[in-house]
C-alpha cells in the first residue's frame, strides 16, 4: 500500500501500480468483496483524474445493477460500466456504496461530480481480462486488473 501524507491526515491507498508494459496494472485489495469492488474503482478513478478545485457538496447518483457468468466477469463488467457512465454523464465518480454484491450479482449507488472540478490525467479506455486475479485469503481480497490505455 501507498501512503501519502497530506497535513495532518495520513490517507492509505488500498492499491499499488504493477508491472505492465504498454497499459495500466493495479493490484488491489480490500476487506471484503464490496470494499475490494470500491476499491478498485476509486483506484481506477485516482488514475484517470485529479482534483481540481475543493470537493463539491453537490453529487450526482446514479443506480447501478449488474448481471454476470461468474465474479471475474462481473468485476470487469463493474469497472466498465463506470467508465461507460462517466463518459456519458461526464462526472468523475468518487463513492460507491455496494448494497447487493454475490458472485453473480451487483447493486450499487455511486457518486460523482461534474469532470470540470478535475484535471485529467490517463484516459482509460477500458478494464480488461487479461492477467485478471481475484483472490481470497482469510476473508480479505485482492484483485490484480490490467486498464488498456
Amino acid at each position: 500500500m501507498v501512503r501519502l501524507h497530506r497535513g495532518p491526515i495520513l490517507f492509505v491507498k488500498n492499491y499499488e501500480f504493477i508491472e505492465h508494459t504498454a497499459d495500466i496494472g493495479i493490484r488491489v485489495r480490500g476487506g471484503n468483496l464490496k470494499a475490494l469492488f470500491a476499491n478498485a474503482a476509486s483506484a481506477m478513478f485516482e488514475i484517470i483524474a485529479e482534483r481540481r478545485t475543493p470537493a463539491s457538496t453537490a453529487l450526482k447518483s446514479i443506480k447501478i445493477a449488474q448481471q454476470a457468468e461468474n465474479l471475474e466477469e462481473l468485476f470487469i463488467n463493474w469497472l466498465n460500466e463506470l467508465l461507460s457512465l462517466s463518459a456519458a454523464k461526464n462526472l468523475i465518480f468518487s463513492r460507491f456504496t455496494i448494497g447487493v454484491l454475490d458472485n453473480k450479482s451487483l447493486q450499487a449507488v455511486v457518486s460523482g461530480e461534474d469532470a470540470a472540478a478535475f484535471k485529467p490525467n490517463t484516459e482509460i479506455k477500458a478494464a480488461t481480462y487479461h492477467q485478471l486475479k481475484l483472490e481470497e485469503d482469510n476473508g480479505k481480497w485482492m484483485a490484480e486488473v490490467i486498464f488498456d490505455v
